[in-house]
């Protein structure tokens, strides 16, 4: 399946765009204030997936990270904290490798998605954030190549195609 979305900068010339995509018997969706919104459609939100991410990552790693940390200080035999004692030293050391854990999850399960942002589905939630109006075609290569044609008379703001690869 492949996708092509325009960006249009109001809602007249979204009308008009799906209006000429129509008349040609290409379906399309309208993206915006009084159509679809972003979560309608299914434009995946970014931030969503990467805590969905990361919480996964975070729940493996922690009990590996415990599990690691207790071994090491149970192998190197550390007396790191004197007061704690010989299995209080363990425990400590699978804490924090449980807290090693974490950190990794979070970093490596997506958590700077969170702050850095990635993919295209957040520029197209900004623009309609702002106001603006997305056309959306889903079909064939040709379709799409079709669609491009089409759109491109009404001068879009930005035009962007899409191939889903099925991943």
């Amino acid at each position: 399946m492949n996708y092509l979305v325009a960006v249009l900068p109001d809602r007249i010339q979204a009308e008009a765009a799906y209006l000429g995509l129509e008349k040609e018997g290409i379906k399309s969706t309208i993206l915006g204030k009084g159509y679809k919104t972003a979560d309608e459609f299914g434009l995946i939100d970014p931030k969503e997936q990467a805590k969905k991410q990361a919480k996964l990552m975070v729940f493996w790693l922690v009990p590996f990270g415990f599990f690691a940390g207790f071994t090491f200080s149970l192998i190197t035999g550390l007396d790191t904290f004197a007061w704690a004692g010989q299995i209080g030293n363990h425990i400590i050391g699978g804490l924090l490798g449980a807290v090693s854990g974490a950190m990794g999850g979070v970093f490596v399960g997506g958590g700077i998605g969170l702050f850095v942002g990635s993919g295209d589905a957040l520029p197209y939630r900004n623009r309609l954030d702002a106001g603006k109006y997305l056309v959306v075609v889903e079909g064939s290569e040709t379709l799409t190549r079709q669609a491009t044609r089409i759109l491109r008379q009404f001068e879009p703001e930005n035009i962007q195609g899409y191939a889903d690869t099925g991943n």
